[in-house]
C-alpha cells in the first residue's frame, strides 16, 4: 500500500469516526485525557484499524 494512500485512509477514519466521538468525550470527562486515549488505542475498533494502517508506515 502506498504511503500517501495509508495516510489518507487514516485521516478519513479520524474525520469520520473520531472527531466528535461521544465515547471519547465522556471518557475524557470521567477519566481524563489519558483514559480516553488508552480506550481509543486499545479497545476501540476504529483505533485497531488505525493501528493496522500504522504498521504499513513503519
Amino acid at each position: 500500500m502506498k504511503r500517501r494512500k495509508v495516510i489518507d485512509e487514516v485521516q478519513e477514519l479520524i474525520n469520520t469516526y473520531c472527531e466528535g466521538c461521544p465515547v471519547k468525550k465522556q471518557l475524557r470527562i470521567d477519566g481524563g485525557k489519558t483514559r480516553a486515549h488508552r480506550f481509543c488505542i486499545r479497545e476501540c475498533t476504529v483505533g485497531e484499524r488505525i493501528r493496522r494502517y500504522g504498521k504499513h508506515l513503519t
